[in-house]
């Protein structure tokens, strides 16, 4: 102490400087860090009690060899030293009016007001370099490897705290950190250092060492519970209640009521937050749904509760339209309760399907689940879903005080109710739960986030050699933290079903591989404390069917002026031949193409062909991907209206006016549709077999006489032929599909026995086949053999390229990650963020149409009423950010890379998060009255009306995105 003592306090003998500030914008004056240190304790605590499962917390403790309570201790003493580092010269002069007390204090040394040379140290590096020393003069074990020391890497824990780790210290580092980092300043700065976290080890009377270092997995899941405190702590609202008043000097009198205070408050900003622990109800399946068990779902409730004694895997197998859903929620509850685990995230493959998911979810949770139900949607449009958006949800909320990245990343998780994965109930889409094994910042929330749910996975099967090898290293870490697993899959292959399985058990312990032999339907469970695989269950089907299958070899002729007469033997008589009886008699079709120019032009063909039908309202509709968001979601809600589940026995007693719905494969999985009739281009047979469960889906009765027997689905498959007479996909489609695969689909498909296939009896070996290694040897043709063997060695290349890329940018497996942490969040040269993220999804980029007014103003609309909110300079408000995301449309990444100065965002949006990725579409009006722009090569017209119904296209139904090359305009 000395005569100047007004800001200054003792601790424990140390001098505690309380002119340190830690947080100052938006706030009247600065707030000490002790302050902050001590807020953030307080809500770790919180977390910890409320949020944290009593399972997690066990593991936690055992791993530190401390029992629960201490544990707890330990854990928010860590929190509370995470904004250490800024206790430092660069961060404190960042508030030059701040810094002014204590840059001449002769205690921080002489060099205390000078800028730093160099880069700015940031300040998580500070608590990193700052805690090694630390930890290890209060006991803490080390070793003579810097990565095993339980002291380094608690400290490099905390330096994460923004998301990203850094790199292990050397050392002759660790021996003398300011001679390789000036910027921890002189001995002031490092006896600052440790005055606070002595007083906040005090406060929370963490006097226990740990035994050793935590596993990969528990430090990942304790760095995600320091991240969600600070930002809770960090709020604007949370901090300007507790401001000191000024002259406040931080004495230990002071420090214990600020601290009061603080534990005082944090379990109802951790309610508010809906951050808690969902419970699942003990109920039969009978007492959980308005309907009866079906065979699948009857088993798996009298059978799965007797092998379930803590976590698991549990995969089921069956057909579109079994029950899948119903059998998973109820499965999950059955081991939530038996594993501790105390949440939910049901993850699908589009957002379409987790839109459609959201509301059985919710309904499941009202009826079957306690305690904390905060419910989450996610994926990147998820705020816009009519479902889940709440019209008058604040704008307002509470900022978070931190750097501005940190601020947007906070305000992502918490801001809004927009938890994510860290609300107990969650279902999305399922790159948000692959982003927790991508070395991207913040992934350790998402670690968290799953750690203590059981995570469903829905369609299985659905996914790409680059997501199957993310969702492999998913399970692995899903099985070394413990955490159940339902798979679920309609067309799984055995390989793939023993890769996934495999991959779970490998996480939990287990290295010697089972023997994993799917039924189907069926379904089989692994033990992730044992290992044990038990015997798959085979299952009756309770919608067993005859699919009759049709094949059509067909020229290419989709590019034809609908004008000009069809040739015989093309795809446009195909269709017209097929889709002629709709208009007399009836029925509904689903025409299923494989892009979105082909479904767009296969529109306007049928509706010159069959003008009659086009007429009619509903009677030609069209649903494709390149629509703006509230377009998409207007016609699928009408699609599922005039396609969808009859309301009620009345409903599907009456016969369905004809229509037909061409569609792209987001039909797949998207809606609960049902047709008359499915006509598919050829697509591999998986996706064939998918689309194929949208026929004669409900029971109906009255379905028209043409389309077959009423509960016999039927499916046409148009084969293209490219000018040598050979089934080979057109060069329109590019790399939607895999040749291999659709020529291995095509050979299977024209054989006699698969004329008409059972379902589901037929489909696991059909799936298999489709796949088999020796699937050309026994083809009797040697030039087809050739050809096929030349496509499968590509095939089998890319697979493997993807495989090996999604290697590379994963983390590592649980088992490699010890003490270093750093493994999480760096990734091989050339994987950058950016290709990490885009690279989960089809769609890498979103542009929204602005008109250009011949006047000059630029409009959402083409008519010229609804402005672009940009004239004011200022951010845009929620309202015009949801105006805008509503008219935004997906694009394919390579279009965006002939993008120049005017297809950038006004410089407010920039502001917003969501605007300031936009690409914008400047469209201008020519002489013709289309609207077009040029985006590089490429010049795109938005369809809207009559000038384009001379060339057959319907106002509303044909609305979308269209793309010409400048050598074909």
């Amino acid at each position: 102490m000395t005569e100047n003592s007004e800001s200054v306090a003792a601790s424990d003998g140390l001098w505690l400087d309380a002119r340190l500030w830690g947080k100052s914008a938006e706030l009247p004056r600065p707030y000490p860090v002790v302050c902050h240190l001590l807020d953030t304790v307080a809500v770790a605590g919180a977390l910890w009690d409320q949020m944290v499962s009593p399972r997690s917390r066990a593991r936690i403790a055992a791993e530190l060899g401390l029992s629960v309570a201490e544990g707890r201790q330990m854990v928010c003493f860590w929190a509370g030293l995470h904004d250490i580092g800024k206790i430092s010269p660069p961060f404190q002069a960042l508030d030059k009016a701040a810094f002014a007390g204590v840059a001449g204090d002769p205690r921080y040394g002489e060099g205390a007001g000078r800028a730093v040379a160099g880069p700015a140290l940031r300040h998580e590096t500070v608590t990193h370099w700052a805690l090694a020393e630390f930890f290890a003069q209060c006991g803490y074990p080390t070793s003579r490897l810097v990565d095993l020391s339980a002291s380094h890497q608690i400290a490099q824990l905390l330096g994460g705290h923004h998301g990203c780790f850094g790199e292990p210290l050397r050392k002759k580092e660790l021996a003398n950190p300011t001679a390789y980092q000036p910027g921890l300043g002189e001995h002031g700065w490092r006896e600052q250092r440790t005055a606070h976290a002595v007083a906040v080890r005090r406060l929370t009377g963490a006097v226990a060492v740990p035994q050793g270092a935590l596993s990969g997995p528990t430090a990942a899941v304790v760095t995600g519970l320091v991240v969600v405190a600070d930002w809770l702590a960090s709020q604007v609202e949370v901090i300007t209640e507790r401001l000191p008043e000024p002259g406040w000097r931080g004495d230990s009198g002071q420090l214990d009521a600020h601290y009061g205070a603080a534990v005082a408050s944090a379990p109802v900003l951790v309610r508010q937050a809906g951050l808690g622990r969902a419970e699942f109800v003990e109920r039969s399946f009978e007492e959980r749904f308005p309907f009866p068990p079906n065979g699948l779902q009857a088993d798996i409730a009298a059978h799965l509760p007797e092998l379930v004694s803590g976590a698991g895997l549990l995969l089921v197998t069956a057909p579109t339209g079994d029950g899948k859903t119903e059998a998973a929620l109820h499965a999950a509850s059955v081991m939530a309760r038996a594993s501790g685990a105390s949440g939910l995230y049901f993850a699908l493959p589009t957002m379409a399907t987790a839109d459609a998911m959201f509301e059985r979810v919710r309904r499941f949770a009202e009826g079957n689940v306690t305690g904390e139900r905060a419910l989450t949607l996610l994926h990147s449009m998820a705020w816009l879903s009519p479902q889940y958006a709440e019209p008058d949800e604040a704008e307002q909320g509470s900022p978070v005080l931190s750097d501005e990245r940190t601020g947007v990343e906070a305000g992502r998780w918490l801001r809004t109710g927009r938890r994510g994965l860290l609300a107990p109930l969650s279902n999305g889409t399922i790159d948000q739960a692959l982003t927790a094994v991508l070395p991207v910042r913040y992934n350790v929330l998402r670690l968290l986030g799953l750690s203590d749910k059981v995570f469903v996975v829905d369609e299985a099967h659905a996914y790409g050699p680059w997501m199957h090898s993310l969702l492999v290293r998913l399970l692995e870490w899903l099985g070394a933290l413990r955490a159940p697993v339902v798979l679920l899959s309609a067309t799984l292959t055995g390989r793939a079903a023993s890769s996934l399985v495999e991959a779970y058990r490998r996480g939990a312990g287990f290295a010697n591989a089972a023997t994993i032999a799917p039924c189907y339907p069926g379904w089989l469970y692994v033990d992730a404390g044992t290992g044990e695989v038990c015997e798959p269950r085979a299952v009756k089907s309770n919608r067993e069917r005859c699919l009759q299958v049709e094949t059509r070899q067909v020229h290419w002729d989709v590019r034809e002026d609908p004008a000009v007469q069809p040739q015989s033997g093309s795809r446009r008589e195909a269709l017209r031949e097929l889709l002629a009886p709709v208009t007399e008699q009836g029925g509904c079709v689903l025409v299923c193409c494989t892009t979105v120019d082909e479904a767009q032009r296969t529109y306007r063909d049928l509706r010159h062909a069959l003008p009659e039908l086009a007429s009619r309202e509903g009677g030609l509709r069209l649903l494709h991907s390149r629509y703006p968001a509230h377009e998409r979601q207007r016609i699928s809600q009408e699609c599922e209206a005039a396609f969808g589940k009859p309301v009620d026995e009345n409903a599907a007693s009456q016969a369905r006016v004809g229509s037909i719905l061409v569609a792209t494969q987001i039909v797949e999985q998207s809606l609960d549709l049902d047709f008359d009739l499915v006509v598919s281009d050829l697509a591999p047979l998986a996706q064939l077999l998918q689309r194929a469960g949208r026929g004669k889906r409900h029971n109906r009765a009255n379905r028209p006489a043409w389309t077959g027997e009423p509960r016999t689905p039927r499916m046409v498959v148009l084969e293209p032929l490219d000018k040598d007479g050979a089934v080979a996909a057109p060069r329109s489609w590019g790399a939607v599909y895999d040749g291999a695969l659709l020529h291995r689909t095509s050979v299977l498909l024209n054989k006699p026995e698969y004329r008409s296939i059972e379902v589901p009896g037929d489909v696991q070996d059909l799936v298999d086949a489709v796949y088999a290694d020796d699937f050309s040897t026994h083809l009797a043709d040697a030039a087809e053999r050739d050809r096929l063997a030349r496509m499968d060695a590509e095939r089998l290349a890319a697979a493997a390229a993807e495989g090996q890329l999604a290697k590379m940018a994963a983390i590592p497996a649980p088992q490699d990650v010890a003490g270093d942490l750093s493994a999480l969040s760096t990734s091989d040269p050339g994987i950058t963020e950016e290709l990490l993220t885009t690279r989960l999804g089809a769609d890498t980029g979103r542009a929204v149409c602005v008109y250009v007014q011949a006047d000059g103003s630029r409009t959402l609309d083409a008519a010229g009423t609804t402005p672009l909110p940009a004239a004011s300079g200022r951010a845009p408000a929620r309202r015009d950010v949801a105006l805008v995301m509503r008219h935004t449309v997906p694009l394919p990444g390579r279009w965006l890379l002939g993008r120049t100065a005017e297809h950038d965002v006004p410089s407010s949006w920039d502001k917003r998060p969501l605007l300031a990725e936009l690409v914008l579409l400047p469209m201008r009006r020519g002489a013709d009255g289309r609207w077009t722009c040029r985006l590089g090569a490429r010049e795109i017209a938005w369809v809207v009306g009559s000038p384009w119904q001379r060339r057959g296209i319907a106002t509303e139904a044909a609305r979308g995105l269209v793309t010409w090359l400048q050598s074909n305009p």
